[in-house]
């Protein structure tokens, strides 16, 4: 996929996102609500928040209606934040900066906590590549411009391997998978639940994950006006979500359960990629937009994105 060409073709899909109807409106109020919270997300912790219904019940005091719409990728997220179809997402470390790039009006409101265990280079069970410095002169999948871009730049940085040195091929997540298992390629940059389904169905070993490498975090963005006008809806779905991450922390099992049903994948697969999650969301700050402005400046170092980018520009407003 051209990421960028993606951001900057406006999604009629995204456009009409902005004419759905407003949902769980009581017949007894006005027909226009004081305020409306429109979600964008894909399938994880919001969609967890979604089938509790506690958002709205604590939002319907403050005159604030919920809508949601499912997403299967974060640049189409913010594709629609960018027309301005919705308010809030959630989203990996990479499209954002692709987002800000194109002009959108992002602003990021909340992190998770690192998760480098979460995404690494698998390489097949019975390959004779046993350290990253033999991925010289060797094939490696990945999503062009994804989280698992920056972390293999940083991880063959890391080990005196020059980018120059491995040849990288960009394909999406399904069609990586294909040329693994076919043989294809010798490495596959890859994340959860991805990685989790490869170890346990192609018994694929990992050669290296992103632990002392790179963070690799997921973010909540919602739009630089929404989050100044709305402050108090921000912390309050900021907040839904942190109590979902510490029930997750604490029901593992359930946890891998739910997530198994809403990824339509087998349970022992799920629970894998559990065994690797750092629980914790928190708020923004500039800290961790340095982080975010490392990958800008990587991503435009290797010619991805079209300008340099300022990460504090996204900054919500109250950051530390």
């Amino acid at each position: 996929m051209n990421t960028r060409r993606h951001f900057i073709r406006v999604s009629a899909a995204a456009a009409a996102l902005a004419a759905l109807p407003v949902l769980g409106t009581s017949s007894a109020r006005a027909a226009s609500p004081a305020r409306t919270l429109r979600i964008g997300n894909q399938k994880g912790y919001l969609s967890l928040l979604k089938g509790r219904g506690t958002l709205e019940k604590r939002l319907a005091p403050l005159g604030v209606s919920v809508t949601w719409t499912e997403f299967d990728a974060g640049p189409v997220q913010l594709e629609a934040l960018n027309v301005g179809s919705i308010d809030f997402g959630d989203v990996g470390e990479a499209p954002p900066i692709f987002a800000q790039a194109a002009g959108a009006p992002l602003a990021y409101v909340a992190a998770t906590v690192p998760r480098p265990q979460s995404e690494a280079v698998l390489v097949p069970h019975a390959s004779t590549i046993r350290s990253v410095a033999d991925l010289k002169g060797k094939t490696i999948a990945l999503n062009r411009g994804s989280n698992v871009h920056y972390f293999l730049v940083k991880l063959l940085q890391a080990h005196n391997v020059q980018y120059g040195d491995v040849k990288v091929v960009f394909l999406a997540p399904a069609d990586a998978r294909a040329a693994f298992e076919r043989g294809s390629i010798d490495a596959w940059a890859i994340w959860d639940p991805f990685l989790a389904a490869a170890q346990k169905t192609l018994d694929a070993r990992i050669l290296a994950d992103a632990t002392g490498v790179v963070g690799n975090r997921a973010y909540y963005f919602s739009s630089l006006d929404y989050a100044k006008q709305n402050p108090d809806v921000i912390k309050i779905l900021i907040d839904e979500l942190s109590q979902i991450d510490q029930w997750g922390q604490g029901n593992r099992a359930a946890l891998a359960a739910q997530l198994a049903q809403l990824w339509g994948l087998p349970n022992d697969v799920v629970s894998e990629v559990i065994t690797r999650v750092q629980f914790g969301t928190g708020p923004i700050t500039k800290a961790i937009l340095a982080e975010q402005q490392q990958i800008a400046n990587t991503f435009f170092d290797l010619k991805l994105i079209p300008k340099r980018v300022n990460v504090l520009e996204a900054a919500a407003p109250g950051i530390v």
